[in-house]
């Protein structure tokens, strides 16, 4: 069985529901037939590259205060702690993490995945997005190149390939073919996993429920 997964590390529910989904797998019983594939998908693609801090952009899209934006990422926090994962929120009154396009992000993310590491990678940028560590290397985060390059050299993505990727334009169109069957699949949302291309499950639902999914796409005949 094939399951395809949808996300962007800039996803906070991504982040999360990539949790739950590692635990549905680990508790299906046929787990060692399913053959997982990630795939891109831009949150926002016409974000900036250098990225700015996500409650300014979460305040200015839901019109609300930086205050009130703060308030709302205690939801997501609780979510990621709930499955053991470091969540920092950041405060109204000071920088917290950067929100910015991830295009840069999902082309190393793809030269990971012909090296056999894409799972490893997404995990380890989404923890040290969501959980800080990202910021404390440097003030732009992900979004910051040299900080970019440190994170994924540290899960096996050789520096000088990932820089290669960076100069270039390679794997662009790579990116570009997973958001356009994205669009032919009718995926609005992340993350959504698709099982076999039967059905998909859209959203961050807990272990049993995605579990639940899988065992039914497993008795389905396939296309």
């Amino acid at each position: 069985m094939q399951v395809e997964i949808w996300s962007d590390v800039v996803c906070p529910w991504c982040y999360v529901g990539s949790a739950r989904f590692a635990k549905a797998l680990a508790a299906f019983e046929h787990h060692a037939g399913v053959r997982v594939v990630h795939r891109s998908y831009e949150l926002d693609p016409e974000a900036s590259a250098a990225g700015v801090d996500v409650l300014t952009v979460l305040a200015q899209k839901y019109g609300v205060s930086r205050e009130e934006a703060a308030r709302r990422e205690v939801g997501v926090a609780e979510a990621a702690h709930g499955e053991g994962l470091p969540y920092d929120g950041g405060s109204a009154d000071a920088p917290g993490r950067r929100h910015g396009s991830t295009r840069d992000v999902h082309r190393l993310l793809h030269l990971a995945g012909d090296l056999g590491v894409r799972e490893d990678l997404t995990d380890g940028l989404m923890r040290a997005h969501f959980g800080g560590e990202a910021a404390t290397l440097g003030e732009g985060g992900i979004f910051d190149r040299e900080v970019l390059l440190d994170l994924v050299s540290r899960h096996g993505v050789p520096r000088r390939r990932a820089e290669e990727v960076l100069d270039s334009e390679a794997y662009l169109v790579d990116v570009r073919a997973d958001q356009q069957l994205a669009r032919d699949l009718g995926i609005t949302a992340v993350p959504t996993f698709v099982l076999n291309r039967r059905f998909g499950v859209s959203g961050a639902h807990p272990p049993e429920a995605l579990l639940q999914a899988m065992e039914k796409a497993w008795r389905l005949p396939e296309c």
